[in-house]
């Protein structure tokens, strides 16, 4: 019982922290828009967000990473009590993981070699502005090496191809659409926002779905972890996520703990035993340390 509620909780501040982003995207755009179409995102939003990606993308991503077993199996294994269904997602779960953990590692090393930056932690402050043309030598060398380690286990380098091919294709579409909504500022009609906000919500929404596999394999509880940290972003977006924003090394903690649930997901797919309670204690660790040297800092400068 203590090792799924410790699970839960960082699945929680997992969320909660990685999807700051999206909902401050969301409240600008919210704000060029009518209060009933804000009622609306806000409320039926919840339904794609919550239900659809954090629900039945998590049972989608097991079920396809699952060899030989149909979707009502991978459900039963997932809500049920099929030890045959469960036995073979266990033992095909290394496709997953590794896939999951490329997707997340190279999502840190973006953030931290292209992405604007206040520094905190030592990468933070050694990875200098020009230095971005490091990110695409690492991240070919991130993928042949992990490669070189699986060529014994041909689906688990698919998996690795599959996390490299994903991460390129969600950050070009999110690249896109974040320019798309600098230029929809003041512009378009309600309907026409609110189906830009809901594919942009979605997209990401992929980055805690597949980060929520290093904590566990469980969909159930992925579900119920995932979706309280995505309501309370969206109260966050009601009530002002400006003020989050503030906090100037939360974006820090958020990413360094996604690069070590990177490296934990890729060690576990070879095999290395990770305990379950690790990757919660580091992701609450981290991003307590950063949430409290950034209160301090406000706290400092008069902002409190």
């Amino acid at each position: 019982m203590l090792t799924t509620l410790l699970i839960i909780l960082g699945l929680v501040v997992f969320e909660i922290v990685n999807s700051v982003d999206n909902a401050i995207v969301n409240a600008h755009m919210l704000k060029t828009m009518s209060v009933k179409a804000r009622r609306w995102f806000l409320l039926w939003g919840i339904l794609t967000a919550v239900v659809l990606v954090r629900g039945l993308l998590p049972l989608l991503i097991v079920w396809l990473s699952t060899p030989g077993i149909t979707l009502l199996r991978a459900i039963q294994a997932t809500f049920g009590n099929d030890p045959v269904a469960k036995t073979a997602m266990d033992a095909s779960a290394y496709i997953l993981l590794v896939a999951g953990g490329m997707f997340l590692l190279l999502l840190y090393l973006h953030w931290l070699f292209l992405e604007k930056k206040e520094p905190f932690f030592v990468p933070d402050k050694l990875v200098k502005p020009h230095h971005g043309i490091w990110f695409f030598a690492l991240a070919a060398l991130l993928l042949v090496t992990v490669l070189w380690f699986a060529r014994e286990e041909p689906l688990a380098m698919l998996g690795a191809a599959i996390g490299n091919a994903v991460f390129f294709i969600i950050y070009g579409f999110r690249e896109q659409a974040e320019r798309q909504e600098h230029a929809m500022q003041g512009v378009g009609s309600d309907v026409s926002k609110l189906l830009f906000l809901e594919v942009l919500d979605t997209s990401f929404s992929i980055d805690g779905v597949i980060g929520a596999f290093a904590f566990t394999t469980n969909v159930g509880l992925i579900f119920l972890g995932n979706g309280i940290g995505a309501l309370v972003v969206r109260d966050l977006t009601i009530r002002g996520i400006e003020k989050v924003s503030q906090y100037r090394w939360l974006k820090n903690g958020a990413m360094t703990s996604i690069g070590f649930l990177g490296v934990f997901m890729i060690l576990k797919s070879f095999g290395a035993h990770i305990p379950e309670w690790l990757p919660t204690i580091i992701t609450v660790g981290i991003v307590g340390m950063t949430f409290w040297a950034s209160h301090r800092y406000l706290k400092n400068n008069g902002h409190a």
